[in-house]
């Protein structure tokens, strides 16, 4: 397997292909989205990637200026909702749902609260904006027309989220335990 993890790297440049064999997020397995911050690797990198993975990349996306807000929450931080609205863009693939939270980001005034990516999701990722309504309103509907065809796409807004939702949602975006009982 760590052979084949090394043949896979070839894509990917120098330290940032190291640091992703090592911790196990680049795989000779279809994948659905590698995160990396390597400022020599850009689309030359991206390119190679393409070329070296061929039919086993489900999706694949570039952002030279990514939005600051964006990396911890890629990271797993998440925040509290303080907003009048919730925004929630979900899609099949991690590289979608990470372009759709960029283009949210820098087009309208937003929170991130949280981003999930294919953990426990089937390889899905969906992420939650916060905001007033009408900025919520505009952060999905940039995020979603940015990945416009993109598999599993799906999205909503909540006007006026209900007190309990936004308590189950401070606690743990993921609360099936909770409401089971």
């Amino acid at each position: 397997m760590q052979r084949q993890q090394q043949v896979r790297a070839q894509g990917v440049r120098g330290s940032c292909a190291r640091r992703l064999v090592r911790r196990g997020l680049l795989r000779a397995q279809p994948t659905a989205g590698q995160v990396c911050r390597d400022p020599g690797g850009g689309e030359p990198a991206l390119d190679a990637g393409r070329e070296v993975g061929a039919s086993s990349i489900l999706d694949a996306v570039f952002l030279p200026n990514v939005h600051p807000a964006l990396v911890p929450a890629i990271r797993g931080e998440r925040r509290t909702a303080v907003g009048e609205a919730l925004g929630v863009i979900e899609t099949a693939t991690v590289a979608a749902i990470i372009e759709a939270a960029d283009a949210g980001l820098k087009g309208a005034r937003v929170q991130l609260l949280e981003i999930r990516l294919a953990d426990d999701l089937g390889g899905k990722g969906y992420l939650l904006f916060d905001g007033p309504v009408a900025d919520v309103e505009a952060a999905v509907e940039i995020g979603a027309g940015r990945i416009a065809g993109s598999p599993g796409l799906a999205w909503r807004v909540i006007p006026r989220l209900h007190a309990e939702m936004a308590d189950n949602l401070a606690a743990d975006a993921r609360f099936a335990a909770r409401v089971r009982g």
